[in-house]
């Protein structure tokens, strides 16, 4: 038997819609940005231009995912603090991982230039994307220390279950930056320049809102300092948990960003058209996903808390109830998609070909918002236990079945193969955690 306490709680399907629905609220308006973005740009009917900012977008999501174990991490260590009722260790967590957070942002703008030059060589854009490219990267990299500084803030406030409060401030971030880039973009006629610019100050708005309250919920900036001791931000086996935790997670984002890299790439060879049709897609998938990453945002909350409070039956009810409302939700944006995707690609896109190309694909993105479902609740659940080793091999894995059915496939159908590609990835990711979780369960609550 296991020497940890234990400290029973009940999970209900209320439960998990008051994070769920919040989440859903504030994750949606990301890829809402990057819709409002397309948008601007695409209905200047300039492919090169739109090409341009979807690589450029596609770049960003690419690099921040490396250090995304900053939310999710925080977020999984906090979630277990709260349910072993110790708040201080959640504070000693979050500040560990600001620290790092500037770090790595620091980093990230001193190696720009490499990391832009990296990234045209993978994608291998045409002269005049190339050039909306840059225009738009070395803008927004600037903002790099406080888009990890954001991951942490929304990792304290979703792993404590403050999961309003962490809607508000994605809202606040993202509706300033819709705002911004409309403003720079139709008004002032600065290009993608203006729609990284828009980004750059939202970013800077909610970094300083969420270390703000991060101070004020432990008293002030003073008393967090006092709660801290000296040499406690460097204490060894902590350092070593965070370490090996974000390590993994790193290599596991690196994997997922390389997965709709190649994707991206692919269609970049096939041209301008095939481009834009698939970024226009991917478009609205993130918009689903991030709808039901929602749900997989409660599975980490309840499932890191009730592995912290030692309470298995907490654990199996969150379990349940994620992939029932999961489902559920799936079918139901599914079909919206499936019925409604030809408006939106419309409204999205004046470019004919543009339009054409991506309608002949609507019906097998719109089968992602089935595939993709247990793998996404799983990650939830995975972060939430900080299972960092099962998440890392499992992503590795499903992204070598991906490369290998991508490169046997699309010869074949082309741009169909692609698609068919991204649904093995799906179901192979969620394959291999439901195995690999159904390992370890019993042996996490003995």
């Amino acid at each position: 038997m296991s020497d940890r306490p234990q400290h029973p709680f009940t999970v209900r399907s209320r439960d998990v819609w008051a994070i769920a629905l919040p989440a859903c609220l504030a994750f949606i308006t990301e890829p809402l940005v990057g819709f409002v973005d397309i948008t601007v740009i695409g209905r200047t009917g300039d492919a090169a231009l739109l090409g341009g900012l979807v690589l450029g977008a596609l770049l960003f999501d690419f690099i921040f995912s490396m250090a995304y174990f900053l939310r999710i991490g925080t977020a999984g260590l906090v979630a277990q603090s709260i349910g072993a009722r110790d708040p201080r260790d959640g504070l000693l967590h979050a500040t560990r991982a600001i620290v790092l957070a500037v770090i790595v942002g620091i980093g990230m703008v001193v190696l720009s230039p490499l990391i832009l030059w990296l990234a045209e060589l993978a994608l291998a854009p045409r002269p005049a994307v190339r050039d909306a490219l840059a225009g738009y990267y070395y803008v927004r990299i600037l903002g790099a220390p406080l888009v990890l500084i954001n991951y942490v803030m929304l990792g304290w406030f979703y792993g404590r279950g403050a999961a309003t409060t962490g809607m508000l401030l994605q809202l606040l971030l993202h509706g300033i930056d819709i705002t911004l880039s409309i403003v720079f973009v139709f008004v002032l006629g600065m290009g993608v320049a203006g729609a990284a610019l828009g980004t750059l100050i939202g970013e800077a708005v909610a970094a300083l809102a969420g270390l703000a309250l991060f101070a004020r919920h432990y008293g002030g900036v003073r008393r967090v300092v006092a709660m801290i001791a000296p040499g406690e931000l460097r204490e060894g086996e902590a350092l070593r948990r965070l370490v090996g935790l974000n390590r993994d997670l790193m290599i596991r984002s690196i994997s997922l960003m390389s997965a709709y890299a190649w994707f991206a790439a692919q269609g970049s060879r096939m041209g301008e058209v095939a481009l834009s049709a698939n970024a226009i897609l991917l478009n609205l998938l993130m918009i689903v996903a991030f709808f039901q990453d929602g749900i997989a945002q409660a599975a980490e909350q309840l499932s890191g808390k009730a592995y912290g409070a030692n309470w298995r039956p907490a654990f199996d009810s969150a379990y349940r109830l994620s992939f029932v409302w999961g489902l559920i939700l799936s079918v139901g944006l599914g079909l919206l998609w499936y019925l409604g995707g030809d408006t939106i690609v419309g409204l999205m896109t004046t470019n004919e070909a543009v339009r054409a190309m991506a309608h002949d694909y609507v019906w097998i993105a719109a089968l992602t918002t089935l595939t993709f479902m247990p793998a996404f609740v799983f990650d939830g659940i995975l972060i939430g236990l900080t299972q960092n080793v099962t998440m890392r091999n499992g992503m590795v894995l499903s992204l070598a079945i991906f490369l290998a059915a991508a490169v046997l496939l699309q010869p074949l159908l082309g741009n169909l193969g692609l698609w068919l590609s991204l649904h093995l990835w799906y179901a192979a990711r969620a394959i291999y955690y439901w195995v690999a979780l159904n390992r370890k369960r019993a042996g996490l609550f003995a």
